[in-house]
């Protein structure tokens, strides 16, 4: 094992820690004197047995990734103009609409002029109290169609369907 700073051998079996300019390292004698030594970390009293009856197993995802898992819902892309249009049309006011989901009017504010994306749950609430549709479906796309280089590989820009504003 080697110091951090200057290269030179540390004994393997006692080296030493020391917090220098935040960072704590494995450093010599020498180097350990440029910041603050630390402790080393305590040893664990026991083992952890492994696979008690009592105890169920750590699960973990066991199933492949599908696109199924994927959100099918995507928002629409002139919502902001979609929500004041539909605000004015029931001719509230933002602190109208605000009081009636919960929401603070900054919130209805950055929404409407397009510097804020609501979440599901905030995209739900404005489709419910003014009535509108803001989430359309996402079809399901086959990849294979967009196969179009001369390699045959798939890339990105293959795949990829822009949208401008």
């Amino acid at each position: 094992m080697e110091c951090e700073i200057c290269g030179k051998p540390v004994p393997e079996n006692n080296p030493i820690r020391a917090k220098i300019e935040g960072s704590v390292m494995v450093v010599c004698k020498e180097c350990s004197k440029l910041g603050k030594i630390q402790k080393a970390p305590p040893k664990p009293k026991f083992v952890k047995q492994k696979n008690n009856k009592n105890q169920r197993p750590a699960t973990t995802r066991n199933r492949p990734y599908s696109r199924n898992d994927e959100p099918s819902d995507e928002l629409i892309e002139d919502f902001s103009f979609e929500v004041r249009k539909a605000r004015e049309a029931k001719n509230w006011s933002r602190e109208d609409l605000g009081k009636k989901i919960n929401e603070r009017v900054s919130v209805i504010t950055r929404i409407e002029t397009g510097k804020m994306t609501p979440d599901t749950k905030l995209t739900k609430k404005l489709e419910n109290t003014l009535d509108i549709k803001l989430l359309e479906k996402v079809d399901s796309i086959d990849l294979n169609d967009f196969v179009s280089n001369s390699s045959g590989e798939r890339t990105l820009g293959n795949i990829m369907k822009i949208k401008r504003k």
